[in-house]
């Protein structure tokens, strides 16, 4: 039965990673960009919900209709002004931009917040559990897991479905060939990044509820975000969500083998399919 509840745990711990690695596969599959900045994006956002929160006296959930359309605009600028300067065939200059702005953020929030952790108050969601037989399943990962599924499937529909979607897939596909036709690569480029940073802003708001965020908490999330993309695939959304899904069981298993071992079995499945199949899980071959 513990085996059992641990995989249960990995995969609601799942959920998270795969808000975490919703953007990150987004901005990889539209602009070949490797967001270095991608853990500090969602500490600053946590900061911004934690203080959102206290300030105006609201709910986690009513920050996060705050807090999720300031992250879109945010996320827009970020890419009008600083990161469309960077895109291209070459992605050094996009990853010494995205690292320059994560120790950017990382000092900004040292210098505004000091090193101190904080949390969003949930008045008591985050001790709230439910019963399924003779296993208790918290019901704030519950939430998350729910969320993680239907923003993964609401940016697929978009993707596919949309004039928006297909000027973002055509962006991708050929950027040259898209402005042919009428679709600004840029501001298509600023929308994708917009899109991933507004998901970012619920990540952060559910990121904040689940444990405590200190201004240096970034690139370890990052790292769960990157894996849990090359797992699935670099520039799949699915993939990715089913990666996050495995990393978290990963993780979870191992810590109940050891409590020493549950990021290491996480790391451990992500270097086994990174030398077993390195276009990931649900990626297409090389061509």
């Amino acid at each position: 039965m513990q085996w059992l509840d641990a995989a249960i745990q990995g995969v609601l711990l799942g959920g998270l990673y795969a808000q975490y690695a919703l953007g990150m596969s987004l901005m990889f599959g539209v602009m070949r960009i490797v967001n270095t900045a991608h853990g500090d994006l969602l500490i600053l956002l946590s900061f911004a919900a934690i203080v959102i929160a206290a300030y105006l006296g609201i709910g986690p959930y009513a920050t996060m209709f705050v807090l999720v359309p300031l992250a879109a605009v945010a996320g827009y600028a970020l890419q009008r002004l600083v990161l469309n300067r960077a895109v291209g065939s070459d992605p050094l200059p996009s990853l010494i931009a995205t690292f320059g702005l994560s120790i950017t953020i990382q000092n900004g929030l040292l210098a505004g917040f000091t090193a101190d952790a904080r949390s969003l108050p949930g008045g008591g969601l985050e001790s709230a559990s439910l019963s399924i037989g003779p296993l208790f399943v918290g019901l704030l990962p519950v939430q998350i897991f729910c969320a993680a599924l239907l923003l993964t499937g609401a940016i697929h529909l978009l993707l596919r479905r949309t004039r928006f979607g297909r000027a973002l897939r055509a962006a991708a596909a050929d950027a040259d060939a898209a402005s042919m036709i009428g679709v600004n690569p840029r501001h298509v480029y600023a929308g994708a990044t917009a899109l991933a940073v507004g998901v970012l802003g619920v990540a952060a708001v559910f990121h904040a509820l689940r444990v405590t965020v200190s201004p240096a908490d970034g690139p370890g999330q990052l790292i769960y975000a990157f894996e849990a993309v090359i797992i699935g695939g670099m520039g799949s959304l699915w993939g990715g969500f089913l990666g996050a899904l495995l990393l978290g069981v990963a993780q979870a298993v191992g810590g109940r083998i050891d409590a020493g071992w549950g990021s290491l079995a996480g790391h451990l499945v992500f270097l086994a399919v990174l030398a077993i199949r390195p276009q990931g899980l649900f990626g297409g071959g090389s061509r």
